[in-house]
């Protein structure tokens, strides 16, 4: 007895209303995770496999899709869909999905165009340290960096002086070659690139001395970094067209600049608002006064109201940092203030506390009282004996 093939739909894991993204993205992640070449003599992943694209094939094509869901695998039932040759996969197109997950098989590489053709240059990464300060308000900095020039020698052609190069015999010229491969779907194109010119579609015989046929020369430079106010720490500064030169005529890669932000002995920054903790006097607490506050801005005076708890918070507006797009536009900077205990003071000192703690409620004999109000020994046996008579009834 056959075995009995599952819903389409439970086997990509979508809803019979699922759009064709959805479908593609599905089979996509089915397709990696069980392909063969990802499971070698894996028959349990292998069926799966199949059974996945047996699945897409009807799935993503409309008219396909359309006659399952009306009568079901009964659809392809005697039309040479699921016979013993297996299910006609004329018309789906994996070429996306593979070539995205296996580097150019179905075709995937299609969309990318020749490879000799013009490519931009790689982006070059470094980074710079700067300061708290420095990322609230923006600098300058001035970084120096090995970067690459064509050759003036050859002209970044890579070739010696009166020679040029030639066209790569094994692609062509055109940077790539294919091959066919035997895969489930039947005869497959693979498009690599080339292993003899590296895919530049030229051959270069007589290197040129003083690049060693590269093209390019390494040279110590200076580039001056504009750091906007408001960058974070771990943010990076793009600076268009300072990496890697073009291939073949293409554009300069990016320079990629990490800012990293040192710690500040006061300040906190948590997004584009400041945090900070300020101690002031017992006295100050208690009866109010004025304190010094720093800022980024600078030193204000505040005046602490009477009888301020420590771990009261204040908010200055727009004392904070600045937003990237508008630095008219800023955070808020939160105080939080806390109450400083001396660990040590004189003798003067420690007897005006007393006289102060005896106007005040007498805390510091309030043990010593309480243990003079213990129940004296006749209490007690009064106590006893009504206890007795409680439980005696």
């Amino acid at each position: 007895m056959a075995e009995q093939k599952r819903d389409y739909y439970e086997v990509l894991g979508v809803s019979k209303t699922a759009t064709d993204e959805e479908i593609k993205k599905a089979y996509r992640k089915l397709a990696k995770k069980y392909h063969p070449d990802m499971n070698p003599g894996d028959k349990e992943a292998e069926k799966k496999f199949k059974e996945a694209s047996e699945a897409y094939a009807v799935l993503s094509d409309k008219e396909k899709r359309s006659q399952y869901d009306q009568f079901g695998h009964a659809a392809f039932d005697g039309t040479g869909g699921f016979g013993a040759g297996g299910f006609d996969f004329t018309g789906a197109d994996f070429s996306d999905i593979f070539g995205d997950l296996f580097g150019g098989m179905f075709g995937g590489s299609r969309s990318r165009g020749p490879s000799n053709g013009p490519m931009k240059g790689s982006n070059i990464r470094t980074s710079v340290r700067i300061s708290f300060l420095e990322a609230v308000f923006g600098t300058e900095k001035e970084l120096t960096l090995n970067l690459k020039d064509p050759c003036p020698t050859c002209n970044g052609t890579g070739a010696k002086p009166g020679t040029s190069p030639q066209m790569c015999p094994k692609c062509g010229g055109k940077g790539q070659v294919v091959f066919t491969q035997q895969s489930f779907f039947g005869t497959v194109r693979n498009v690599q690139t080339c292993p003899d010119c590296g895919g530049t579609g030229k051959i270069i015989k007589d290197k040129c001395a003083d690049c060693g046929g590269t093209g390019y020369i390494t040279n110590r430079k200076t580039i001056n970094v504009t750091i906007p106010a408001g960058i974070d720490n771990g943010q990076s500064v793009r600076i268009r067209e300072k990496g890697e030169p073009g291939i073949n005529g293409g554009p300069r890669g990016d320079l990629l600049v990490e800012v990293i932000v040192s710690p500040h002995e006061i300040f906190e920054r948590d997004g584009f608002d400041i945090f900070s903790i300020v101690k002031i006097s017992y006295p100050i607490a208690v009866l109010g006064g004025s304190v010094m506050i720093d800022t980024v801005d600078g030193r204000i005076v505040y005046d602490i109201k009477a009888g301020t708890q420590t771990g009261t918070q204040v908010r200055f507006r727009n004392k904070g940092v600045p937003t990237l797009r508008n630095k008219e536009i800023r955070g808020n900077h939160y105080v939080t203030f806390v109450v400083d205990i001396p660990t040590r003071i004189s003798k003067e000192a420690k007897e005006l506390l007393r006289q102060y703690d005896q106007l005040t409620g007498d805390s510091l004999t309030a043990v010593e009282r309480a243990g003079n109000n213990k129940p004296q020994p006749e209490q007690e046996e009064h106590k006893e004996k009504k206890k007795k008579r409680f439980w005696e009834k």
